[in-house]
């Protein structure tokens, strides 16, 4: 007797069946008539999925009765996402909910990432651990030292004090170069100091440390753009490569583990003869960001990736679903205006209502405009040239615009001035617009290339940055923005099939970090599942929020169609809600 159509149904779609006394064997959860698309990268099909405690017990076809039934009927069902690129290093060990990536369907991510993160640490040192992730990462530090209670010294310290604190996704983290170096060589670990023998074999037996007690990997970062908030470069920016092949090699043999690597030098042979030296010698992963353009020349780093993987080596180069964008506003760390004298004058340490008062006064408006006019904005240029790179985000975020579109074209479209419009736009609708400014790679205004490297065979999607950058980029939604832009709404140029971007947000990025219990709707793999309304899924335009220690400010973007999120078997959020469950915990390197 089928008993799946017995029992009431509540207003969220989750019918609970009741007891079945007739032997008929019951599943923890149902969810029916479901779009499903399982991840692997296969075409989707129609029918139920069964939960049993944290697994996923059967997929298609129709399932037999469950304690609770969820119908999907119209909504597509995926994995739960796995974001490999985060900064919830110090967020991980006070936050619970993990927001804003666990409102977009994120139920694992993995941080420690460019080579900062908060272990190991020696008494004394926690200070300077957080200056480092304040100036990298723009995490206010107040947050970080009021939030962060450093119940360890070592990273397997690190690990385990992350393992007690349950939440709604699961956490993975990274044995950061940064704090290595500076635990080891003290306060010679920055600029181009180098370490003695010794102090080599000391830091290697810290990776091989933590990455044997289940850390991810080992992640190192050589980029002049990294730097503390003193300004000072993160300590490893000056690294030779004999350090950096140590250190990598002390993941030899544990069996599991990838370096992650963000560096200004993968133009140069020098650079790539070492990683390459790593890969082949320990048969481990490399996940590469590259930051310099001669990197991207005739598509040298995707290249050296394909060649690799001839040679049986593994070259993971990450890419973003469209480029990093800095949010000019009144709510965020930067605008044109931010740095005038008047502005620091009037305006500063304000709140946003008070700030869009004074701006709106005719003699404010005069004078920050004059002196907006004859600023020089480093690497962005003047402020005439940057606005044609910069976009009005609106309501409903447009994140690939046109020419037309950006704060010139406005301009040029009403006969005025690009920074008077600037400046009108700003003040306008309360000062809640916000500024989208990709930050290279979009001179053609299109994403015409991005699509196709994303789907270059070597490439995994990450950047989000989730929980980190708190004052100028709101990236956390990525997976939210691949999904609708690039499986939905792109008009501008071909679009991506639903099925091959679910495979690149879970079963991609799982098995990039040897996570294989997860990332495929399969049965034995954990019941990470989105339940999703695909139609109606929307981001909204990012907003400040002041929920960090303190009353910290970070920029967040929601979003809607997310009906269900299911992390190991249990349902977390509903219609964007946190329901109370916390069945997250830590992922170790080599047990999944």
């Amino acid at each position: 007797m089928c008993l799946a159509g017995v029992g009431a149904t509540d207003a969220g779609g989750i019918r609970s069946n009741g007891s079945h006394r007739w032997g008929t064997p019951v599943h923890s959860l149902v969810i029916r008539n479901a779009t499903l698309i399982d991840g692997t990268g296969g075409p989707s099909q129609k029918g139920d999925l069964a939960i049993d405690g944290r697994l996923i017990t059967s997929v298609g076809g129709v399932a037999g009765p469950g304690e609770r039934d969820i119908d999907a009927d119209g909504k597509i069902v995926t994995p739960g996402w796995v974001d490999i690129h985060t900064h919830y290093d110090g967020q991980a060990t006070w936050d619970p909910i993990m927001a804003p990536s666990s409102w977009h369907g994120v139920t694992t991510v993995v941080m420690g990432n460019c080579g900062v993160g908060f272990a190991p640490v020696r008494p004394g040192q926690q200070q300077f651990l957080i200056e480092l992730m304040e100036g990298v990462e723009d995490i206010p530090g107040s947050a970080l030292a009021e939030g962060i209670t450093w119940e360890w010294e070592s990273f397997p310290e690190y690990l385990d004090a992350l393992e007690k604190l349950p939440r709604t996704i699961d956490v993975g983290a990274q044995v950061p170069h940064a704090a290595v170096r500076a635990y080891v060589m003290g306060e010679h670990c920055n600029g181009d100091a180098q370490p003695d023998a010794d102090q080599l074999r000391q830091m290697a037996e810290l990776v091989r440390e933590g990455v044997a007690a289940g850390g991810l990997g080992f992640t190192s970062s050589r980029t002049l753009l990294h730097r503390d908030v003193h300004g000072e470069y993160v300590p490893g920016t000056f690294a030779g490569s004999d350090e950096m092949l140590t250190l990598g090699l002390g993941m030899k043999g544990v069996g599991h583990g990838v370096f992650e690597l963000v560096s200004d030098h993968l133009g140069d042979d020098d650079e790539w003869t070492w990683v390459k030296s790593f890969a082949k010698e320990t048969g481990l992963s490399v996940t590469l960001i590259p930051t310099s353009a001669a990197a991207y020349e005739n598509g040298h780093v995707y290249r050296v990736a394909e060649e690799a993987r001839r040679e049986g080596m593994e070259i993971l180069p990450q890419i973003a679903g469209r480029p990093t964008g800095i949010l000019h506003g009144l709510q965020s760390s930067f605008h044109v205006f931010i740095r005038t004298p008047t502005y620091i004058a009037e305006c500063a340490g304000k709140d946003l209502a008070e700030i869009v008062g004074i701006m709106q006064r005719p003699e404010i408006r005069s004078a920050l405009l004059g002196e907006a006019g004859k600023q020089a904005l480093g690497f962005m240029g003047s402020p005439e040239r940057m606005l044609r790179q910069v976009f009005p985000l609106g309501d409903t975020p447009n994140y690939e615009p046109t020419e037309a579109e950006s704060v010139s074209g406005i301009a040029a479209s009403r006969g005025q001035d690009a920074i008077e419009v600037m400046y009108d736009l700003l003040v306008g609708e309360g000062g809640r617009e916000l500024f989208y400014q990709p930050l290279g790679a979009y001179t053609e205004f299109n994403l015409d290339e991005r699509r196709e490297t994303m789907q270059h065979p070597n490439v995994v999607m990450g950047l989000s940055d989730g929980g980190a950058h708190c004052g100028v980029i709101a990236d956390a939604g990525m997976p939210s923005f691949i999904l609708t832009h690039w499986g939905r709404d792109r008009t501008r140029g071909e679009q991506l099939p639903l099925e091959f971007i679910v495979h690149s947000l879970s079963a991609r990025t799982a098995a990039a970090y040897g996570i294989h219990d997860r990332g495929v709707l399969e049965p034995g793999k954990l019941a990470d599942i989105n339940v999703i309304d695909f139609d109606s899924l929307r981001l909204h335009r990012p907003e400040a929020v002041f929920d960090l220690p303190l009353g910290g400010r970070r920029l967040v973007q929601r979003v809607e169609g997310y009906d269900y999120t299911i992390k190991s078997g249990e349902v977390t959020f509903e219609a964007g809600e946190p329901t109370g469950a916390r069945p997250g915990t830590l992922v170790r390197g080599g047990a999944a």
